[in-house]
């Protein structure tokens, strides 16, 4: 227990959180640490694995109880003064499985042992968006390989026409008790049988498509439809067209996520849109009208005269429309200055600015002219 993260804390909900909680929690934390996410990165892998570790326990009733246990009593496994074993009085297999659920997690049990019917792992695809796409919402075909019930055999992973038997050891339970000597005595203990690896089952021939695993791998084409406003963090989830379980397990889910293609000039953040507008000195001096670059179309945009470098204009409701509602599109003007002019327009410009009365028509440079004055008893202009 030390040395393993807290579960609930790892998953980021309470101790009294419900079923359904703990697995939307669990989706959540699989998707971000997804291997197919992250090729190559051992660490992603490993929390992976953390994060089904702690979905595997704390949605299991008899390991959540072992778990919550455990952590309620840190100090038990170091109870050296029990004097002997405390439940000899008990015997037989009533008292492994009462020990086992309590302590099963302190001697490497970890609580009772379960049949190999496991749930199939989920399966991860991304598609890639249009900015339009992802912004207006589609629909999609999605191609991906999955794992499913062998058809040839039907799931059983015995040859067609022969028999699966029972398992002898285990007698068909996939589990047996095992008695260990301890410190605290002989404790029977619940494991997984080795013989049929916890499937009840002895396969006398091996089907040869699915080589006695009763899965194949097969390829599906499902249509999604795309709800308008997906951004880079959405990702959708349908339940039950992952990999299918072993044994008879419930199929995991087809986890969806997103690659967005930026636009080549709206910018986008949540459900606002940003565009910078380049104009010209003489449309910021006296004002007039600009199209700008809308989702489907140029929308028509009259500037104010005297509109100074770097104004933003809001224009509502122009953003990114979806049931959760609608966001803006924010314009900022940046004036743009002829690199190049010729004598004539030189001398127009001087002309210009000699005719401008800065300390009447422009606002900065007379506050500038004032504060230079102040600190260095002269001005610029």
């Amino acid at each position: 227990m030390a040395d393993s993260p807290n579960y609930y804390e790892l998953l980021g909900v309470e101790r009294n959180a419900s079923v359904d909680e703990i697995k939307a929690a669990y989706k959540k934390m699989a998707k971000k640490y997804h291997p197919d996410l992250h090729p190559g990165d051992k660490e992603a892998e490993e929390m992976f694995k953390k994060v089904n570790e702690a979905n595997q326990t704390l949605t299991d009733p008899d390991k959540k109880a072992a778990y919550d246990y455990e952590l309620d009593h840190p100090g038990m496994s170091g109870a050296g003064g029990m004097g002997g074993n405390p439940f000899s009085g008990m015997g037989g297999e009533g008292f492994g499985d009462i020990f086992g659920d309590i302590f099963g997690g302190m001697f490497g049990g970890g609580g009772r042992a379960r049949r190999a019917d496991t749930t199939g792992s989920d399966v991860t695809v991304e598609v890639e968006l249009s900015f339009l796409d992802a912004v207006k919402g589609c629909t999609k075909e999605v191609r991906y390989s999955h794992l499913t019930a062998c058809p040839a055999c039907k799931g059983t992973g015995a040859k067609n026409g022969t028999e699966v038997e029972t398992c002898s050891k285990c007698r068909g339970q996939g589990v047996f008790n095992q008695v260990r000597n301890t410190m605290f005595g002989s404790i029977a203990q619940q494991t997984v049988c080795p013989d049929c690896g916890g499937t009840g089952k002895h396969i006398k021939e091996k089907c040869p498509d699915c080589r006695g695993r009763g899965l194949v791998k097969q390829e599906a084409v499902i249509n999604i439809t795309i709800p308008a406003g997906v951004d880079k963090n959405s990702y959708m989830s349908k339940n039950g067209a992952g990999n299918a379980g072993a044994n008879g397990g419930a199929s995991g889910n087809l986890i969806i996520t997103f690659r967005l293609l930026e636009h080549e000039l709206l910018k986008r953040d949540k459900l606002d849109l940003r565009v910078e507008v380049p104009i010209s000195y003489k449309t910021a001096v006296l004002g007039g009208k600009i199209l700008v670059p809308g989702i489907d179309e140029m929308i028509e945009y009259e500037i104010p005269e005297g509109t100074q470098p770097g104004t933003t204009f809001i224009l509502r409701g122009k953003g990114i429309r979806t049931n959760r509602g609608t966001g803006n599109l924010y314009v900022t003007v940046n004036i743009e200055v002829p690199t190049r002019v010729t004598r004539d327009q030189s001398k127009k410009l001087e002309a210009f600015d000699d005719a401008v009365d800065k300390q009447k028509q422009c606002s900065k440079m007379r506050n500038f002219a004032d504060q230079t004055e102040r600190l260095y008893g002269k001005k610029p202009y």
